[in-house]
């Protein structure tokens, strides 16, 4: 099933800027450290390295997501969501997204996946589905704290970044589970 529906498309145009990383690259499959072991797979559920750069020099903070567009579900399916990451921040580390944020910069927040847990969840697409694709995003922002509660959705947190966003990074991997 090809997929095409770009969610950022219907936000407002912000600058581009740098994301890079060691273990994911736009296009290309997920390495099983970055899939998930949800559904008894070989999954690590393992969040990837991520740097940034290129950003506006007057942001703020940033936040991350990570969002499957392509889930059978009306509304997409949330993996990874992290606000109020300090402005001097420009890389997590792999593995940065273990439960409870313990491996985050001091003041950000995790906030739950859409499977209910504060952490990373790697990709477990439906087998047979085809490829889904998997947007991780920085985004570059306007103030230093954003008013997410720590019970919030990553809904909420995107309807924030709609109006703090200042840039906006991405890449774009694909995991496929065959049937």
């Amino acid at each position: 099933m090809a997929h095409s529906f770009d969610p950022y498309s219907v936000l407002p145009s912000v600058p581009a800027f740098g994301l890079h990383s060691t273990d994911i690259a736009d296009g290309k499959p997920l390495d099983v450290a970055q899939c998930s072991s949800l559904f008894g797979g070989p999954g690590e559920d393992r969040s990837p390295q991520l740097s940034w750069e290129g950003f506006p020099a007057d942001t703020q903070s940033f936040a991350l997501t990570c969002f499957d567009p392509d889930a059978p579900t009306v509304s997409g399916f949330w993996h990874w969501a992290v606000s109020d990451i300090p402005a001097s921040v420009h890389e997590l580390e792999a593995g940065a997204g273990a439960p409870g944020g313990k491996y985050l910069p001091a003041g950000a927040k995790m906030l739950a996946n859409d499977a209910g847990g504060h952490s990373f969840l790697g990709a477990v697409p439906p087998p047979g589905h085809g490829p889904h694709r998997y947007i991780y995003a920085v985004h570059a922002l306007d103030t230093a704290e954003l008013d997410v509660p720590a019970a919030a959705s990553p809904a909420w947190l995107g309807f924030q970044l709609f109006t703090h966003a200042v840039a906006r990074a991405v890449l774009t991997p694909i995991c496929e589970t065959q049937a």
